[in-house]
């Protein structure tokens, strides 16, 4: 047991990194997706970062690279200071990494078998060029997991409980002892949530057409992420979300 106020062992396999561990394990995904996806003509709907590097290099790639490179540099340092006392071993990439892979597969198995039992069939699937898919699916890995599960789900699940349950409730590392209606309360909102996150999806000029079987699809993949999210933490989510999506549009 780890005594009070003594940093996490990060070279644990069972460990959660700390919040700053977190941010520098899920840098490659990020900077990965903001390198490639000025080269494409889309981009992720979550992205609010790619419009503005473009506006303040004024269009110039060379600029933008250059914009991207300092911010992550910028970053490297800040996870270098700030999280001081929480060191970051490299095995841990490795292993978020690892894990990753593991829940894209259980995720993607799953999927099929529930809409499959309920639809007759696998949802239908986008078809992207390799280059493509590989980027998009960095960007919604990031993106995504940040809007979806540590804003939406995250936040919102910390405010509810808190007003309907009277406690207080972290979901990145050690949490208290949850009452009952606290753990139903986080629970249905898991499911709302799930249903925003795949609700958004078909929304806007760049939506998929509405199909049943891809909502509950979707649906389904955002319960796992946020199984994942809750119990091993952001960074794991990240990875398991681009690499799910790198096995569906690339593989």
């Amino acid at each position: 047991m780890t005594p009070r106020g003594a940093a996490p062992d990060q070279g644990s396999l069972a460990s959660k990194p700390g919040a700053w561990a977190e941010l520098a394990l899920t840098l490659p995904v990020f900077l990965g997706y903001q390198v490639g996806v000025v080269f494409l003509n889309v981009r992720n709907a979550t992205d609010v970062v790619t419009s503005r590097l473009l506006a303040l290099s004024h269009g110039d790639r060379l600029t933008y690279l250059e914009l991207t490179a300092g911010i992550g540099a910028a970053m490297f340092v800040v996870f270098a200071v700030l999280g001081r006392g929480h060191p970051l071993r490299p095995g841990k990439l490795v292993q978020i990494a690892l894990e990753g892979m593991a829940y894209a597969y259980a995720m993607a198995t799953g999927t099929s078998w529930v809409v499959g039992k309920l639809f007759a069939g696998p949802p239908a699937r986008a078809i992207s060029g390799p280059f493509t898919g590989v980027v998009m699916s960095l960007g919604a890995g990031f993106y995504e997991e940040l809007a979806f599960r540590v804003l939406l789900f995250g936040f919102g699940a910390k405010v509810l409980v808190w007003a309907l349950a009277g406690q207080r409730v972290g979901l990145v590392g050690s949490s208290p002892s949850l009452g009952l209606r606290a753990v139903l309360v986080m629970v249905l909102w898991a499911l709302a949530s799930a249903a925003v996150f795949s609700g958004m999806h078909y929304v806007g000029p760049l939506g998929d057409p509405f199909d049943l079987r891809s909502f509950v699809a979707r649906a389904v993949l955002a319960l796992a992420l946020t199984l994942v999210y809750a119990t091993r933490g952001f960074a794991a989510a990240v990875w398991t979300h681009a690499l799910y999506d790198m096995w569906v549009l690339v593989f």
